[in-house]
């Protein structure tokens, strides 16, 4: 398996992610085509690697209002825009995709790259792909466990053999073209609850954990029982990384954050869930203690450092984009992380960092 390459001395990793949502607009003459979308997440991971971010992901979702069905061929355009930030997938949907197929991409992505590309296996927090793509829902954890159990097998062994229920069987296989370095770094996907999380320790990967929202307080059982648990599994809990993904706005002003960002995140909420984003849940991001990252450069330093005294997790993924936030908001945010938050959180955290 690859050893990460995470460097202690330089604190916390914070990167960006988006899942290409593509929302019809509140005001239907500030709409953008699905090719200018597409573009502005190639510009936005551009921005990421100048403003000095760590890591750009994108996610795939197969079903209306996403755009990144194929989101390896855009972090492929990413990488080719790109030279230093990490790329990775945020999340690979593993239960409906073949396990050799996703190998091969991503380690043709690691080499355009330059050893930049990373694998976010997730089981799909939407169902849509499985009827589109030939798979039975009720197969949902059957599906994820044996398909995830292979791509680790893929890295870590030159010739695989191997056998499961819903793939033909792989007898001597070599994988070709090979990643950079030998391998690639291969993260699991975490919902909130702890059952996920122990899976990943007793499989001894890195653990990517959505905290969209909430008490930060809530997700610390299932750091605690991640790290416990790989332990008592033979492996080192200090060689396996702990990142963290939520939703995130900034403005100069944090009441401006607010005002700015609760339309984009109630119009996705009633896109896709068919009500209202409660108010009084949304005000309770002010507090330091909530997990979803708007405000002022200040609450996100504090709301940051906060969860790192909680996790002493190694890298912060921040979803910016989300419900059609204009690509201008998006610059911004951009442009305040790496003047106002980054150097103040990076000096923070350079100390015991989880590599």
């Amino acid at each position: 398996m690859e050893k990460f390459r995470i460097d202690k001395g330089k604190g916390i990793e914070i990167g960006l992610y988006s899942l290409g949502d593509h929302f019809p607009h509140a005001q239907p003459e500030k709409n953008v085509s699905e090719a200018q979308r597409l573009k502005e997440i190639v510009r936005t991971a551009v921005l990421a690697e100048q403003a000095g971010l760590d890591v750009i992901g994108v996610g795939e979702s197969h079903q209306e209002y996403f755009i990144t069905s194929a989101n390896q061929v855009v972090l492929g355009a990413i990488a080719q825009a790109t030279e230093k930030i990490k790329i990775a997938s945020s999340v690979t949907v593993l239960s409906t995709a073949d396990p050799v197929r996703v190998y091969e991409e991503y380690a043709t992505l690691d080499l355009l790259s330059e050893g930049r590309a990373e694998i976010v296996a997730g089981r799909a927090s939407r169902l849509g792909a499985f009827e589109l793509l030939g798979y039975n829902v009720r197969d949902y954890e059957e599906l994820f466990e044996e398909k995830m159990e292979l791509l680790i097998k893929l890295n870590s062994e030159r010739v695989v053999t191997w056998k499961g229920k819903y793939r033909p069987a792989l007898e001597n296989a070599e994988i070709f073209p090979k990643p950079l370095h030998g391998s690639i770094p291969i993260w699991r996907g975490v919902g909130g609850p702890p059952a996920s999380a122990i899976k990943a320790a007793y499989q001894g990967v890195p653990m990517m954990l959505t905290t969209l929202g909430g008490h930060s307080a809530v997700f610390k059982e299932s750091v605690d029982i991640y790290r416990r648990v790989a332990k008592e599994s033979g492996f080192d809990p200090a060689q396996l990384p702990v990142g963290t993904t939520t939703l995130a706005h900034i403005n100069k002003d944090s009441q401006q954050a607010m005002r700015e960002y609760y339309p984009y995140l109630n119009h996705a909420w009633q896109n896709i869930r068919g009500g209202a984003y409660p108010k009084a849940a949304f005000a309770e991001t002010a507090s330091t203690q909530n997990a979803m990252m708007v405000g002022s450069p200040q609450q996100i330093i504090d709301k940051m450092l906060y969860q790192y005294e909680l996790y002493q997790h190694d890298r912060v993924l921040l979803q910016i984009d989300f419900g059609g936030v204009p690509y201008e908001m998006v610059a911004n945010t951009i442009e305040l992380l790496a003047t106002e938050v980054l150097p103040v959180v990076k000096k923070a955290t350079q100390r015991n960092i989880v590599s």
